[in-house]
């Protein structure tokens, strides 16, 4: 077979047969052409989606839920209904010590807060943080850093602002660290900036404080807003989010059936809801592609269906003068695999550079929608493999009808 393909006469001839009809064959490979381009932009498009997705929330302890107090919805214990719900650092400490599969529990403090700087003024919400913060949800500092233990330790007055609140406070192009801010009429220390294009978790926040610092400024003792629970990557924050909330209506003395006293929200569960979308668009692509692939295939072979019967007095002849069922079939599939390849490099070469325009387009800049839109050499080879297998299998068709027809009816005028 390899020799038969290297032989002169048998590519003279797929020329000859195609050229006859150039419009058709053209046509032909059209459908082809267009399911390759639409593999290939579709999975570089799906591919460029997830890396975007990536990059957001690469940073991110994604495995992690929100819980705050709220107010109770059934009386308990002789409370009554509708006590409010405080949560504090020992319920945090309890439930990190007590359920099975946590990683990490970050308390966390918030409050509108009043900042000036000189002649400068606006209200900002400020939050009291642990370093831990940093680690779970990354800030990207512009300038300075974040908050550090020797903070916590020392009750230190430093601040973190965002981008935005220093466009807010300070003069364009002026030094933010080492500076000063009136923060609810208490200085604090500029230490650090971060971008306010990061994206953020819970309650949209402009300055971190320490948390030991907020809780001595504004006599929270031992009191937290809400915390944030981040699970194992192995363990299912889903089933750590009941098993948080059933310790806390314990701690609390909150009716175990109780849904109202405490809130939440399962960032892993809406994470796992995305990749799950994104495996879901990746599947309807290839689904798509290869569905668009096999009607640009039959097609295929249908037009040779056409050619067979165009050329039956041709084939009459080579019979006759000696040519092989086998042999017949041979060229013909020759010709159905050469036409699906011309047009499937086509494709990949129109879908690499729609793929190019996509990412000259929507992949440049922090707030890249596709980033990286491309397809793998992989999906490229197996893009090719499968148009081979097709053209094979769809030229078999053709194939057999031509050498079901007996040389002496071939040669008979039609």
């Amino acid at each position: 077979m390899f020799k038969f393909l290297l032989e002169k006469d048998t590519w003279q001839e797929v020329f000859d047969s195609l050229s006859k009809n150039k419009l058709r064959s053209i046509l032909t490979m059209v459908g082809v052409w267009w399911g390759i381009l639409l593999l290939i932009g579709l999975l570089g498009s799906a591919r460029g989606l997830e890396n975007s997705f990536n990059v957001l929330f690469g940073d991110f302890a994604t495995n992690s839920v929100f819980v705050w107090g709220q107010s109770t919805g059934k009386p308990f214990k002789g409370f009554q209904e509708g006590r409010e719900v405080k949560l504090s650092l020992s319920d945090a400490k309890k439930i990190e010590e007590n359920v099975e599969g946590i990683e990490f529990v970050l308390p966390r403090n918030q409050r509108s807060a009043t900042v000036t700087k000189n002649f400068l003024s606006g209200s900002f919400q400020m939050a009291g943080d642990y370093p831990l913060l940093d680690q779970l949800q990354k800030k990207k500092l512009i300038h300075g850093r974040f908050i550090n233990q020797n903070d916590i330790d020392d009750n230190k007055k430093i601040v973190v602002i965002s981008e935005d609140a220093y466009k807010q406070l300070y003069e364009k192009d002026a030094e933010v660290i080492g500076t000063y801010l009136i923060i609810n009429d208490i200085n604090f220390k500029v230490v650090g900036m971060f971008d306010s294009g990061n994206v953020n978790m819970g309650p949209s926040t402009d300055m971190h404080i320490p948390f030991t610092t907020y809780q001595q400024i504004y006599n929270q003792g031992d009191r937290i807003g809400w915390m944030m629970i981040t699970g194992k990557p192995e363990y299912d924050i889903k089933q750590i989010e009941e098993d948080s909330k059933l310790l806390l209506k314990n701690l609390n003395n909150i009716h175990p059936e109780d849904k109202r006293a405490f809130g939440s929200f399962n960032l892993g569960k809406e994470f796992s809801k995305m990749t799950g979308f994104l495996t879901g668009m990746q599947f309807l692509t290839w689904f798509v592609g290869i569905a668009t692939l096999i009607a640009g295939v039959f097609a295929i072979g249908n037009i040779l269906l056409i050619t067979v019967k165009e050329r039956t007095k041709e084939i009459g002849v080579r019979r006759a003068l000696g040519a092989t069922p086998f042999e017949i079939k041979r060229q013909i599939v020759v010709e159905a695999v050469f036409l699906t390849l011309v047009a499937g490099l086509f494709g990949i070469i129109s879908g690499g550079l729609i793929l190019i325009l996509l990412d000259n387009l929507f992949g440049q800049g922090a707030d890249a929608a596709l980033v990286n839109a491309s397809v793998s050499i992989g999906v490229v080879f197996t893009a090719l493999l499968i148009l081979v297998v097709l053209g094979t299998l769809i030229g078999l068709i053709p194939a057999t009808k031509a050498t079901s027809i007996k040389p002496i009816e071939a040669l008979r005028e039609e």
